[in-house]
C-alpha cells in the first residue's frame, strides 16, 4: 500500500465523517444553528483538519452535492445515439431520494434553511440545463423553461417526502415525465 493510497482513504474517511455530522446536525438543529466547531466535534476531527478540506460549512454542503451530481451522471442509463436522453438523471435522483429520506429531510425540510435549499435547487437546475441545453432555445425562454422543469421536479420530490404517500419511486418518475413531457416537447418546438 502506498502512502498516497492511505492518504486518500484518510481524506475520504474525514469527508464522510463531516458529511454525516452535517446531516445529523441539520436534522437535529437546522442549518442556521450549526457551526464549524459543531461539525468538528460531531465528526471527531480538529478545526485545522476541517479547514484543510473545506473553507466553511457551505463548501462542505456543496461538495456533497457535487459528489451526488457525479454519481447520478455515472449511474444514469446510457443513451443510444440519436436517443432523447433528456432528464436521464431523474430516475437516479428519485431512487437516491427514496433510499436516503433522512438526508433529504435535512436538505429540503423546514429546518434546512435557505442556503441548503438554494444549493439543492442549483444542483437540479444545473442537471436539467445540461440535459435540455442541446435543444433549448437561447435566451430567456430556454432559461425560464429549465427553471420551470427543475422547480417542478424539486417540488414533486418535496411533496413526496413531506406527505409520505405510498407511491413508489417508479410512480414518481412516471408522474414527473408524464407532466413534463408536454413542456419538453414545447421546448423542442421553440428551437
Amino acid at each position: 500500500m502506498t502512502r498516497e493510497g492511505s492518504t486518500d482513504r484518510r481524506v475520504r474517511r474525514t469527508r464522510i465523517a463531516l458529511r454525516e455530522a452535517l446531516l445529523e446536525l441539520m436534522t437535529e438543529r437546522g442549518w442556521e444553528d450549526i457551526s464549524v466547531q459543531d461539525l468538528c466535534d460531531r465528526a471527531d476531527i480538529g478545526r485545522s483538519t476541517f479547514y484543510m478540506h473545506f473553507s466553511g460549512k457551505e463548501k462542505l454542503l456543496v461538495s456533497g452535492f457535487d459528489d451526488l451530481r457525479r454519481e447520478l451522471r455515472r449511474l444514469q442509463p446510457k443513451v443510444e445515439a440519436g436517443g432523447s436522453g433528456a432528464l436521464a438523471f431523474v430516475r437516479g435522483l428519485v431512487d437516491h431520494f427514496h433510499e436516503n429520506q433522512r438526508a433529504f429531510r435535512a436538505v429540503v425540510g423546514k429546518r434546512s434553511g435557505y442556503v441548503v435549499q438554494r444549493r439543492f435547487r442549483e444542483l437540479v437546475i444545473g442537471m436539467v440545463k445540461e440535459d435540455l441545453g442541446a435543444f433549448a432555445p437561447s435566451g430567456w425562454p430556454g432559461n425560464a423553461t429549465v427553471h420551470y422543469v427543475a422547480g417542478a421536479f424539486v417540488e414533486l420530490l418535496t411533496w413526496w417526502l413531506e406527505s409520505r404517500p405510498a407511491q413508489s419511486p417508479e410512480d414518481i418518475e412516471r408522474l414527473f415525465f408524464r407532466l413534463t413531457a408536454p413542456v419538453v416537447a414545447q421546448l423542442r418546438a421553440m428551437k
